[in-house]
This record gives structure tokens, sequence and C-alpha cells, in this order.
């Protein structure tokens, strides 16, 4: 068990760990080489410019300009200078909302830290029962702080329940003001929006194909007759991924082509050539340019043959369609309605914005959907027993002491003091947060084979996952093992009757292995965030050996995203942490508050420089964070109740049952009071959005601005010249044809001449 030393031995490793990742992040991000990594969401926008295009030689590389390195912790009040509609109009709802749970952490635990400092500590540390138990039990000098050193009957025991329910009436409070405040900037962030492809579409599933006639014609058909007055077009949809593959497969090879033509015209005395075997290491020497030419010639004809077998096989069509109406009215109507008296049969959604679908997971038949959740359910219970194996290993290195009492040859191990102090403060933590490096990748292939069809939903699944990963394994898993590892000795000498009183003191006492996890990941793991050390050596790596156009050094930059399906779950973890502890360990809770508000200082200048939103929903996981914010307090709430009852507390234990009652409650109301915002669009809203369309817009051509929204990414490029040049197409039916692909509606392919942006030339990378 880690004693004060060994939390102290944590925390010195933790916060110099930390100091050095800011120092470092604060020197790197000034150098003109590492400007791409740390400022790419200012690239992606067009609104920065590598610093590397001017300067002489060495400028390129380096920052020379002294005056920079004395004011290099600038960033840090940069971070906090924009505000939040800034945010919003940079980086998108979902961003400002993620940074927003970080603030409701701060709002939650300050007060509650403060309050329970003052008033808890002195209760517990003035009672002394663990003095009389230390020949029995393993304990420490911080466990005295802890509701485990209050005697059982104990009259101080209604001073944990009275906190305890101020702490659960505060904390639905701030709930209820968030949770209004986010939902509230969800409709004017709606409201505000210009208009968007997905406003006026829906998703229909498991159309059932009619014999001779096609799913296409059905779409039309069914929506012709049932919604009359408001259905403008559908898009179908095809299973089109063998052609996603041969797509790809082009992008490759037409990298290769841009590179060999831009290493030509810097030396036009020498035509490049490259050998036609493996990775060009062995085979015949061609012409590098000619070569990939002719790969591209040829490939292409594969890929129209294989376009012309999509569209001309009925078995490619896929029993799903993009249904786009006149009106956001219309689209609400649909989307939010029962379409069949089969409710099996003509499902209807909200489209996903055009960024969000997952286009793969369209393909999957539906009536094999419910089987493959059904198995992946099964898989995660698998997994999260599976991974109880480390959890308990982890354990075992945070409770030395117990077992040493079992096992005394393992004594001349950790003799030493600084050894022992290492291994419980230190190393418990960070092999837990090893251990869980790989999960968020399991979890997020798992929930793509469940067959969800946005990428906003699969983040969300996942996340609920990781969510119950965390839940059993790393808090409830911990407690149990890290308890029975504890207190081993106990347990093989006590008789059975003991055990309750033994677990009751327990589990208090496990605050510390919890302390040394949130120094590693809350306070260290934040501060790598920032110094991004991987992407910044991936990003050098791929410019030595990979980069060859200024297409790949755009791609080298990779700019991430928010990782909500591992972060969210991570903060919900905090949450269930500092609720539970509260009022049973309170000094956990001053680790809570430095994390929320160092988390946020991190995270704010990611949001506003580095991170870049695949999609938007939104705010749509709100609803998620609140539940299981709840959730973490039902939990509190019982293990308090269960920790009481050990403590033969039957005098004061009874006042703890209205507290769940209450506060399920509180989260019903809140989900029908709020909720529905998240789901659904108020026909009120979309007809005044639609009203001030007509208003601004009376002539708008609506069909031709939502004809190819849904294209399918892999029909939208393709090669119109000579020149290799790209062009993004079109799908409009009302224009003079020009030859080209034919779009997964049926309808031609056309490119729009007015419209250049849809050109997308290479450019020669930069030195």
């Amino acid at each position: 068990m880690a004693t004060l030393q060994d939390i102290t031995v944590s925390a010195f490793i933790n916060i110099l760990i930390a100091f050095a990742f800011l120092l470092a992040f604060a020197l790197l991000r000034i150098q003109p080489i590492n400007d791409r990594v740390y400022f790419s969401k200012w690239y992606i926008t067009g609104s920065r410019t590598s610093p590397r295009r001017s300067g002489n030689f060495v400028g390129k590389f380096v920052n020379l300009n002294l005056r920079t390195y004395l004011t290099f912790l600038n960033w840090m009040p940069q971070a906090m200078r924009i505000s939040e509609a800034e945010i919003i109009d940079h980086a998108g709802l979902d961003s400002a909302a993620f940074l927003r749970i970080y603030v409701l952490g701060l709002k939650i635990f300050v007060p509650i830290t403060v309050i329970a400092l003052l008033v808890l500590l002195p209760v517990n540390l003035s009672n002394g029962m663990l003095s009389f138990l230390k020949r029995d039990l393993v304990t420490s000098d911080i466990d005295k702080l802890s509701i485990s050193n209050v005697r059982p009957k104990s009259l101080r025991f209604f001073v944990h329940i009275g906190l305890e329910y101020l702490f659960t009436i505060w904390t639905c409070f701030m709930l209820y003001k968030e949770y209004d405040y986010i939902a509230s900037m969800r409709l004017k962030f709606l409201a505000s929006q210009s208009r968007r492809a997905e406003q006026f579409t829906v998703v229909v599933q498991n159309v059932p194909r009619p014999p001779g006639k096609s799913i296409s014609d059905a779409v039309d058909q069914f929506f012709r007759t049932n919604h009359p007055d408001h259905y403008l077009c559908h898009q179908a949809v095809y299973n089109a991924n063998k052609f996603a593959k041969l797509s790809k497969k082009r992008d490759r090879l037409q990298n290769w082509l841009d590179y060999y033509q831009l290493k030509f015209e810097r030396n036009p005395n020498k035509r490049p050539t490259t050998k036609k075997g493996f990775w060009g290491l062995w085979g015949e020497r061609v012409d590098s340019i000619e070569h990939y030419k002719q790969q591209i010639k040829d490939l292409e004809k594969t890929m129209a043959l294989e376009r012309q077998t999509i569209i001309k096989d009925p078995k490619s069509v896929l029993p799903v369609a993009f249904v786009s109406f006149d009106s956001r009215w219309g689209a609400a109507v649909c989307a939010q309605t029962q379409q069949s008296r089969n409710p099996t049969k003509w499902l209807t959604c909200w489209a996903p914005e055009p960024r969000d679908v997952y286009w793969k997971n369209l393909s999957i038949p539906f009536i094999s959907l419910t089987i493959r959740r059904l198995v992946i359910s099964l898989l995660v219970f698998a997994l999260v027993f599976f991974y109880m194996i480390p959890i308990a290993f982890v354990q075992s290195l945070a409770n030395l002491d117990g077992l040493v009492r079992v096992a005394p040859f393992l004594r001349p191990v950790i003799e030493t003091e600084f050894v022992k102090s290492f291994l419980q403060g230190y190393l418990p933590g960070l092999a837990l947060k090893i251990f869980l490096l790989v999960l968020p990748a399991i979890l997020m292939f798992m929930s793509k084979m469940e067959g969800y069809i946005s990428l906003s939903m699969l983040e969300r699944r996942t996340a609920a996952k990781y969510y119950f990963f965390m839940l059993v394994n790393v808090f409830l898993g911990s407690i149990v093992t890290g308890t029975a590892f504890e207190q081993l000795h106990a347990f093989l000498h006590q008789a059975p009757t003991q055990i309750p009183r033994t677990i009751g003191v327990s589990i208090p006492m496990k605050a510390t292995f919890f302390i040394t996890y949130i120094m590693v990941d809350g306070w260290a793991g934040i501060a790598s965030e920032i110094l991004r050390l991987k992407p910044l050596i991936i990003f050098h790596l791929k410019n030595m050996f990979l980069v060859k156009t200024q297409r790949d050094r755009e791609l080298a930059m990779n700019p991430p995203r928010v990782d909500f399906p591992e972060t969210i779950p991570s903060l919900q973890l905090y949450f269930l942490l500092g609720l539970v502890y509260a009022v049973v360990t309170p000094i956990l809770l001053p680790f809570i508050v430095v994390f929320f508000a160092f988390a946020y200082l991190v995270y704010r200048h990611q949001v506003i420089n580095v991170y870049n939103q695949r999609y938007e929903s939104g705010a749509a996981f709100w609803p998620h964070v609140h539940s299981r914010i709840i959730a973490s307090l039902l939990i509190s709430q019982l293990l308090l109740f269960g920790l009481l009852s050990t403590k033969k507390a039957a005098n004061s234990t009874p006042f703890l049952i209205a507290l769940p009652i209450l506060t399920l409650s509180f989260h019903k109301y809140c989900k029908h009071r709020f909720e529905p915002a998240f789901w659904k669009f108020p026909l009120e809203e979309a007809m005044a959005k639609d009203i001030a369309d007509h208003t601004a817009e009376p002539d708008l051509n609506l069909r031709a601005y939502l004809a190819d929204a849904y294209l399918h990414p892999i029909f939208r490029s393709f090669e119109v010249d000579e020149e290799e040049e790209l062009v993004e197409v079109r799908v409009n039916k009302h224009q003079t044809h020009v030859p080209g692909p034919t779009s997964t509606s049926g309808n031609v392919c056309y490119y729009d001449p007015e419209h250049p942006q849809h050109y997308t030339y290479q450019r020669e990378a930069e030195p």
C-alpha cells in the first residue's frame, strides 16, 4: 500500500516529468521546422503559412529570434484569450462542448474540495480507529484521513451523510445548469448554421426490394406517395468497397508520378528511373514517369469497368438510401415519424453530415446487425474479464506489504526505501496506463463490426464500451483485487464474520492507488499530450523518407481530432473517483482539481491550434456525459451505503435510502426536459429556418444543391485530361452533358465550370 512517502515520490516524479514536457513543448513549438506539428489547425484553415519560406538556411530550421525565447510560455495566456464563441466558429460546437466538461469538473469539485477538506478531515482524523487495527490490517498514515478511521456505530457518520446530500444537490444543480446551457448552445448553433445537406436529408434503411423493381424505383415511389409535398430526390447507395481499394491504390500511384515529375522538373537533364520489382528493389529498370503513367492508365481502365459493374449490377444496390426534401420541415417530419405499419421496414433517421458517414458499414445487411451486436456484446464482456489479469498484476505492485506478509521471501526485493516508494507510488499507475493504451483501438474495431453508419455514432458507442471497461476494471476491479492483495493476510487468518469489516475498512484505502493513477495519467499524461512527441517524430521521419509532394507533406502533418472514444470515458472516471471519494477519502480531491484545471488549459490550446474535427455532431455526446455523471453519483451513494453497513451504523444508514431515488428522479426530469433537443429537430425551428431561407433566396435551386451531397467519395475524383489534374465531379441532371462516370443515383456526373474550387492541384513541396 502506498504511504505518504510513496505518494510524495510519485508526485515528485510526475511533476518533474510534466515540467520537462512543458518546457520541451515551449521550446519546440517556436522552431520553424516544427510549425506544422504544433499549429496544424491553422494550416488547414489557410490562416498560416510556413515560416520556412523566408529567412536564411539556418532560419528555416531554428528560431534565431532570441526575444521569443524570453516569452516561450505565452501559449498559456494565448490559449485563454480566445472566447467560447470564437472557439465555436474556429473549431465547432463539438470542441467547445468538450472543453465545457472540464469547466463542469471545476465547478463541481472546487467547492466540494474546500468543504470536504475543512469539515471531513478533522472528523476522520480525530477518531483513531485504525490505531487499534494495525496488527490485523495493512494501513498507512494517509488512511487516517479517510472514513476507515471512524469507529463503528459512531454518530460522526451523520456528518458524512449530510455532506453526501450537500454534494449531490450541488452536483445536480451544476449538471442542470450545464445541460440547459449546452442544449441552448446546440439549438443556437443549428439555427445559425448556413444551409447544410443533412438539414434536408434523412437516411432510410431496410428498404424492401419489390419484385420487378429496383431499390431506387421503390424509394422514389414510396416517398412520392407518402411525402408528395416535400419529397425532392434521393441518392441510392452502392456497395463500392472494392472500388474504394482501387481508388486508394490510384492515389498512391499518382503521388509517385507527381514525385518523379517534380524531380524531373528540378533536373531536366536526367530522366528519373526505377525498377519494376517490389518497392523498386529489383527487376527491369524503366523510365519512372512513363512507368507510373502506364500503371495509372491501366488501373483507371479497371476502375472504369468496376464502376460500371457497380452501377449496372442490381446486387450492388443496397437497401439504403439518402432521401432529400425541399424543406427542413419536411425532413424533420420524415426523420421523426414511423413510415410503415411494419416498424422494421422503411426505418428513417436524420442523415449524418456527409463527412460523418462511415460508408463501409452501409453495405452490411440490416438483418445481420442484431446478430453482430449480440456477438460484440459477448466479446466485450469477455474482454473485460480478460483484462482482470493485468489489473490484478497492477494491484500486486501497489500492495507489496500485503504480499510480503504472506510471502516473506519477497522482502529483500523491496528493502530499499526508494525502490519500494517507486514500486508502490509510481509504477502501478504507469503500468495501468500502459495496459490501457491498446484498448480504445480494440473497442473501436468492435464498434465498427456492429454496423453503425456514422463516425460520431461509432465514437459514442466506443466511448460507452470504454466507460464500462473503466468502471468494471479500473475502478471496481482495482478496489476488489487491491483489497484482496492488501488484506490477504487478514482474509486468510480472520473469521468469516470479520471479512465485511475488513472490506469496509479497506475500500477507502484504495484512494492511494487512484491518487498515483491520477498523477500519472492526469498530470504527466496531459503534459505529454501537449508535447505531441510521437506525432512530432513521425512527421520528421516522414519528411525525411516518405514526403515526395505537397500533398504528402499535408498528410504527414496528420492533424489529429479530439479522441472522444478515449478522452471522454477517462474524464468520466475522474468524475466517478471524485464523487465516490469526496465523502470517503477527501484527500484525493485536490489531485482531481489540479487535473481538471491543467487539462482544461492544455486541451484549450490543442483545440485552438492542433485538433481538426472530421465531423460536427452539434454536441450530440452531451446526454451521455450527463448520464454517466449521474451514474457516478448513484455509485457513490450505494458504496457509501455499503460502507456504513459494514460500520454497523444502523441509526444513520437509513437516511441514505432517499438519495438514489431523488437522483434518479432528477435524471428522469433532465432526460425529458433537455434530451429531445439532441435527437430531434423542433418543427417550429425548422419552419422558421425555411421561411428565412425562402425570403433570402426565393429562386434557390435546392435540387442542384442536394443532388450529389451524399455521393460516395470514391466517385468524386477522376482524371479528365493529359495534365493529370484531379477534378471533383458533381451530379446535376439539369446541366449539359459532359462525358464522365455515372453517379450512384443513376444520374450522370458533370463538371461545373462555374465552380473552379472543384479542381485539386498538386503543388511542389516546399524545401
